[in-house]
């Protein structure tokens, strides 16, 4: 659990979008990996195995609530904030450091504003460093699918942070 649960829980709000949620979903992965223990075949990497049930234990949760994705910029377990704050001396000052910071809630908007199906994928490939035949195999997809739906989910976000970037140089050269 200690190897993998950050991960997950990570994976599982990127799908759910609520803190709570990704929790229960995590722990309820766990909980059947543990039961199903005898079922898992060594075909693909452990890893691999857990991530299917914590993606699917999420997307049930989101059926179960029939709720829209909300923005969520903070995971709130200490992920992009505590790393910088634990190499504060060694790190960028804080101007550098708000830059990033911005940076980073522009992205989550922008991966946020994908639907789940290419979220889930873009997730996986692109965080997760996932092939695309274990992604295949952990979304049960064809590797064709999850390389159409990365390449959408890419070039939604590019969009995305294009028209974010050039309507913000537009307000400061006019401001």
């Amino acid at each position: 659990m200690d190897r993998y649960e950050r991960r997950l829980f990570r994976l599982a709000l990127n799908v759910t979008n609520n803190h709570e949620d990704a929790e229960e979903a995590v722990q309820n992965a766990f909980l059947k990996a543990f039961r199903n223990l005898d079922t898992f075949r060594g075909n693909s990497r452990f890893y691999t195995w857990i991530v299917r049930i914590a993606v699917n234990e999420a997307l049930m949760k989101i059926r179960r609530h029939r709720i829209t994705f909300v923005s969520a910029n903070d995971d709130g377990e200490g992920g992009f904030n505590s790393i910088v704050e634990g190499i504060e001396d060694w790190g960028p000052n804080p101007e550098e450091r708000y830059s990033q910071e911005e940076l980073r809630r522009i992205l989550d908007r922008g991966i946020n504003k994908l639907s789940a199906s290419n979220r889930i994928v873009f997730h996986l490939r692109d965080i997760e460093e996932f092939s695309s035949e274990e992604t295949a195999r952990t979304l049960n997809l064809s590797v064709s699918a999850v390389k159409a739906r990365l390449t959408r989910a890419r070039l939604q976000l590019r969009s995305f942070l294009d028209v974010y970037f050039r309507d913000r140089k537009s307000a400061v050269s006019r401001g």
